[in-house]
């Protein structure tokens, strides 16, 4: 039974929450962490399968924060588990099975602000352009490029694309292009549904992907029939296959930074929000659920903004004897 509640709350995020298979990972195993701490603090000499819940007192909990604290643990780490801690017993208490919830009130270590980082635009737009073949590979990378930084797709929704929507065995598309209608439709974080544009390079780029991938399917016919983007056996590329292509390609394209998807979803959204200057349209075109993720980016955006008044204003630093 220890991972009776826990396997029960899991069900409830994948079926109510439409939480991802990564998603419910890495709640478990915050969530076991949690029953190891109740198993262990228990007074009993042999400890019950199922861990009595209603024992992790507040006192508890706040003991675990300062010994993972000293422990080396990241401010991020603590956070992310007194998260999903407040959200099972919320779901506990709900159920009758906890009378409160002791991580409610505890409050982690605070973290560093971290900024995403993102290439400068005359960079981004160097990496993207650099000359490239017209071979398979060459023309698909392209492709992938163009619309990473087109649509500022997380990793994850890239690789679900298909050609189009499907609905049939395999199950429904989460992901698909519409390159009539210059957009294409992809489900993120939390089950949420948004469309994207797609910009003319990327347009582009993908009809000619899209010709190149038909004449190589056609003397295959076991190649993936639905997935945008292949690899040469034909079957749909896997996330970890397209994170080593960036960095090839960032290597082979002189960009000097540690090129990642998320570096270019970055740049997406800083690059969109110096030019355009709004916040709502940059949230829902990443599909930030709270304006306050995407506000981060105006951190970068006031970045360069310092950056060019420390280098052209008489006032902005002092010079040399003065």
């Amino acid at each position: 039974m220890a991972g009776d509640a826990i396997a029960r709350y899991l069900e409830r995020l994948r079926s109510e929450r439409g939480c991802s298979p990564r998603t419910l990972a890495s709640y478990r195993l915050d969530l076991r962490a949690l029953a190891e701490l109740a198993l262990r603090e228990d007074a009993a000499s042999t400890p019950p399968a199922e861990p009595d819940w209603s024992a992790v007192t507040e006192h508890r909990v706040r003991r675990w924060v300062a010994a993972s604290s000293r422990a080396g643990l990241s401010a991020r780490s603590i956070a992310r588990r007194l998260s999903a801690w407040r959200g099972f017993f919320d779901w506990l208490a709900a159920q009758g099975e906890a009378a409160a919830n002791p991580a409610r009130g505890v409050r982690g270590p605070r973290a560093p602000r971290r900024l995403p980082k993102a290439l400068a635009p005359d960079v981004a737009v160097r990496f993207v352009d650099a000359a490239h073949g017209d071979d398979f590979e060459a023309v698909r990378d392209q492709a992938m490029l163009e619309l990473f930084y087109s649509s500022g797709l997380r990793l994850s929704e890239l690789t679900s694309l298909d050609l189009r929507h499907f609905d049939g065995p395999g199950g429904a598309s989460t992901g698909w292009i519409d390159l009539d209608e210059a957009e294409l439709t992809v489900r993120g974080k939390g089950g949420r549904t948004r469309t994207v544009p797609i910009g003319r390079a990327a347009r582009e780029a993908l009809q000619r992907w899209l010709a190149v991938r038909r004449d190589w399917c056609a003397g295959r016919p076991r190649s993936d029939e639905r997935a945008l983007f292949i690899g040469v056996q034909g079957r749909r590329l896997a996330n970890r296959t397209v994170q080593v292509l960036l960095k090839r390609l960032a290597l082979a394209r002189g960009v000097p930074a540690n090129v990642h998807p998320h570096v270019l979803r970055h740049s997406f959204a800083s690059h969109l929000l110096q030019s355009s200057g709004d916040l709502r349209a940059v949230q829902e075109l990443l599909g930030h659920a709270s304006i306050a993720t995407t506000q981060v980016y105006t951190s970068l955006d006031f970045q360069r903004l310092a950056a060019v008044y420390d280098a052209a204003h008489p006032r902005a630093r002092r010079r040399g004897g003065s």
